[in-house]
């Protein structure tokens, strides 16, 4: 199936506006908006949708308000969204709605849906680094760093959620919607991608006694446009939670902050690629497994001529 990940994560909240602001500052675009919610877009389409709790549209909550609702995913074409609604309803309903959605349910009872993708193809400078042995990734005289910089987010990256029961949610994403697990932390649980993409992952499912989403978060096109956003975020009141750091599973750079979307949002970027024949690790998730380094938010500092000890 030519899943190629998720398009569109619909929350339930009950504060519109701080959902509404939280987006904008994290540097998504406002598409529409009213008294019943808000929609938000990265650059190539993907993005958030912003709902009252109590919006009768809305699929049947899963967890405390405020939370993840519903998981759109995008699929290729006309023939996936084919395949997944046959194969669903197999064994659970699956609805069709207004613009060619079908929703249904995951093992966990989350709701899942599937559309045709609504992402688009985005384009920009070129990215470089400079490393003494080989070839310079910016031209001569180019610069890197600006103040100016806005970094956006550029695509919807992953969504982490807990699960009851690790094995019988990986088996469901694996047997019954093609994905494939890359890695997977065993005394947590797995990290899948589908078979539409080559990320990492687009799915993260922790074991925990309880059920909801942990985190979400897009890829932005660098580890300075992480750290920048991620500096600006926090300059502008949002809790760090973890990081700046980089990960060893998926290689991305992280830098996690509490949110009003019942969860963690994540700044992310650069993640490894994967294809099938790829070997999954398997290994204990700890201090040393979860991040290569972890940094610390704090003021800026300007150079005094004193000395530092």
């Amino acid at each position: 199936m030519n899943i190629l990940g998720p398009d569109m994560l619909i929350f339930g909240v009950d504060d519109l506006d701080a959902g509404a602001r939280c987006a904008s500052d994290y540097g998504l675009k406002r598409t529409e908006g009213g008294s019943s919610g808000a929609t938000f877009e990265a650059l190539d389409g993907s993005g958030l949708m912003l709902r009252k709790a109590s919006d009768s549209s809305l699929p049947a909550a899963t967890a405390a308000t405020p939370n993840l609702r519903e998981t759109r995913y995008g699929v290729a074409d006309a023939a996936t969204l084919e395949a997944v609604g046959a194969e669903l309803s197999k064994d659970r309903p699956v609805e069709s709605l207004a613009g060619g959605v079908l929703r249904s349910v995951d093992d966990d009872g989350y709701p899942i849906s599937f559309a045709l993708t609504r992402r688009r193809k985005i384009s920009g400078p070129a990215y470089g680094i400079n490393v003494p042995w080989q070839a310079p990734g910016r031209g001569v005289n180019q610069t890197a760093a600006s103040n100016e910089l806005e970094p956006k987010p550029c695509s919807l990256s992953h969504v982490v959620m807990f699960t009851k029961d690790k094995v019988r949610s990986e088996r469901f994403y694996a047997e019954r919607l093609g994905f494939r697990t890359v890695d997977a932390f065993t005394n947590l649980g797995p990290f899948m991608r589908p078979a539409g993409t080559q990320d990492h992952h687009t799915l993260f499912l922790i074991q925990a006694p309880v059920v909801g989403m942990e985190h979400f978060t897009f890829h932005f096109a660098g580890a300075n446009e992480v750290l920048k956003g991620g500096w600006e975020f926090t300059r502008k009141g949002y809790k760090s939670f973890w990081g700046p750091g980089r990960h060893i599973l998926g290689s991305n750079y992280f830098w996690y902050f509490r949110s009003p979307f019942g969860g963690n949002i994540e700044f992310d970027a650069d993640m490894d690629k994967h294809d099938d024949n790829w070997k999954p690790r398997y290994i204990a998730a700890a201090e040393d497994s979860t991040q290569i380094f972890l940094l610390q938010y704090a003021d800026k500092w300007v150079p005094t001529g004193k000395r530092h000890d």
